[in-house]
């Protein structure tokens, strides 16, 4: 004979009740339109759109500023601007006085490709926002702005959290 599960007496609270979850569903849905005109069209990645835009919009920066920028980890940040290399995006200039550390700048075709790709995603972001008038919009920006802030604050705060291995769904240092 089986034994029988024992439900909880109250029913399990909804994902839709967390902020993170519907800000993971709204990026899923809007960001996916960004996804096809990034990999559809222009042939990259979101990841390397963000990298190619950061650098449009901050000029040359090392690959760890890039990373800081970006809010990247450091390997991402590699092997996104070793792609970006490859497809002649992005060059990579050794910084004067110290070769271990490069430059990072956009090509003429990475400008030619932000100037063509930015008002694209510009536009599906305003055509979002269309959605909240205009005192909602303000709102929600000083808002967003607020709970960054908040966010940064609880990383540092939980520093000591165990980092995970995603390539194995573990904790590190478990088996």
């Amino acid at each position: 004979m089986q034994a029988m599960v024992k439900l909880p007496a109250t029913p399990a609270r909804p994902l839709d009740d967390l902020l993170l979850y519907r800000l993971s569903r709204l990026l899923s849905v809007a960001g996916s339109m960004v996804i096809k005109l990034c990999e559809g069209r222009f042939g990259i990645t979101r990841r390397e759109w963000r990298l190619i835009a950061m650098l449009a919009s901050r000029g040359e920066l090392s690959s760890s500023q890039l990373a800081e920028h970006a809010q990247l980890d450091r390997a991402r940040t590699s092997k996104g601007v070793g792609s970006l290399a490859a497809k002649q995006l992005v060059t990579r200039e050794p910084t004067p006085g110290d070769r271990r550390q490069v430059l990072l700048r956009l090509t003429p075709a990475g400008h030619a490709l932000y100037a063509a790709l930015f008002p694209l995603v510009a536009q599906i972001n305003a055509e979002l926002m269309s959605a909240l008038d205009n005192s909602a919009a303000v709102q929600l920006d000083a808002s967003l702005q607020r709970l960054q802030r908040h966010a940064e604050v609880m990383v540092a705060a939980h520093a000591d959290l165990p980092k995970a291995d995603r390539r194995r769904g573990k904790r590190q240092g478990s088996s």
